[in-house]
Parts: C-alpha cells; sequence; structure tokens
C-alpha cells in the first residue's frame, strides 16, 4: 500500500526518518519530500508546519503530487484527562475519530464542523488493529490553539465533550483527505496533560525522555495494514 506520512515539527521529523530503509529525499517547492520503505510498504514523509492551514497545505500537496492510498498523521498530542483510563505521556493514540474544537460555520452546521463536512472524521482502523498496536481508541480534538492551562482545556471539551486528547494539525489533514477520497489514520503519542500541575515542564522533556521506540508504532502500524 502507497502510503504518505505527515508530521507537524522537525523534531517529530527527525524521530520517524531513521526508521525508513532506502531513503531518498526530493525538493519541491520550500518541502523536502522523504521516500522510503517502512515496514514493507512505499512511504512519502513530509513535515507540514504547525496549524492547520499549515496541515491543510501540506496534505494537499502530499496526496497531489504523490497519490497515497492513505495518509497517516503522526506526532505527538496532549491528553485531556477524559476516557477509561485517561491518556498519560507516553500512550499511543490511534484516534476512532478527529473534529475541529474551534470551528463554527453558523446556523445549520454543528460546532466543531466545518461546512459541507461531516462533524467527525472517521479513521478507517478497528479496535483489532489497536490491540495488535497496544494503542487506546478515542476522539482528538484539533484547532490553532496550543493548549498549556484549564481555561483552554475546559474550552475544548467545551465544544467536544468526547475528546481523549488534543493536537493542532489533525482534523485539517483529515478535511482535505475527506476531500480528495482518501482514507486517513491519526496515531499520535501523548506527550503531556494541559492543565496538570507541571505539564508545560512534561512537554519540555518529552522530546529528550521519549524513547525512540515510541515512534517505532508507526513502523508496527506499517506491517499490519
Amino acid at each position: 500500500m502507497k502510503t504518505a506520512i505527515i508530521v507537524a515539527m522537525d523534531k517529530e521529523l527527525r524521530l520517524l526518518l531513521p526508521l525508513l530503509a532506502d531513503i531518498s529525499e526530493v525538493a519541491i517547492g520550500d518541502t523536502t519530500y522523504y521516500t522510503g520503505l517502512l515496514g514493507g510498504h512505499p512511504v512519502t514523509v513530509c513535515k507540514c508546519g504547525i496549524g492547520k492551514v499549515n496541515a491543510a497545505l501540506g496534505a494537499a500537496a502530499l496526496i497531489d503530487i504523490f497519490h497515497p492510498e492513505l495518509v497517516v498523521n503522526t506526532g505527538v498530542a496532549g491528553g485531556t484527562g477524559m476516557g477509561e483510563p485517561p491518556l498519560k505521556p507516553l500512550d499511543v493514540l490511534l484516534a476512532d475519530a478527529v473534529a475541529y474544537h474551534d470551528v463554527w460555520c453558523g446556523p445549520g452546521t454543528a460546532p466543531g464542523q466545518a461546512a459541507g463536512f461531516p462533524e467527525r472524521f472517521e479513521c478507517p482502523l478497528g479496535d483489532n488493529v489497536r490491540r495488535q498496536l497496544g494503542a487506546s481508541g478515542g476522539l482528538l480534538a484539533s484547532g490553532d490553539v496550543f493548549i498549556d492551562g484549564t481555561e483552554a482545556l475546559a474550552r475544548v471539551l467545551s465544544v467536544q465533550p468526547q475528546a481523549v486528547a488534543v493536537d493542532m494539525e489533525s482534523a485539517a489533514v483529515a478535511q482535505v483527505c475527506c476531500s480528495r477520497g482518501v482514507p486517513f489514520v491519526c496515531l499520535r503519542v501523548i506527550s503531556d496533560t494541559p492543565g496538570d500541575e507541571g505539564n508545560a515542564a512534561a512537554y519540555d522533556n518529552f522530546w529528550e525522555d521519549a524513547p525512540r521506540r515510541t515512534f517505532e508504532a508507526v513502523d508496527r502500524l506499517m506491517k499490519l495494514l
């Protein structure tokens, strides 16, 4: 299966690229794309940048240039404290669905729903794959806000009360995939829980403390496809 993998930050890219075999790179415009093999599948990897606009632009270009059969958005996310049990740092989330927490398009749409699109973007992989990965499931909520305290987290949960994690890109990538008719998967590692005491330090330390095997969940996922 020809797969595209998109991340937001250089830190995430540096953890992911060592997993690729037969890697090569090509620069198109301002973006460098990395191709290779992961889990026995041909993949193209790129960094889009932080936030919804960067994510949408990156996903659209990735799909239009490389024509993948599947798009995987991976990287880190913050836990919300919801779910049974709540996600904690270094837990892996294979989302059931993603949605916006900072969108409302007016009457006729639900809070969190982009006009003309579903309220949630469903991810196609089920419980069997999730169990084999040792990952958790649930709803991930995206928005153009770095969630770093209880008030910001409360605003997210007021729109998406079932969200188990938050990030700044996944729903935008999912919306582009929906518009292009390409299946979308979201696989994220929890870095911290916004609002918990010391969460800012936990986020900073995550990049030093997190073992590289954390991102090997992507490799395991590819082998299960």
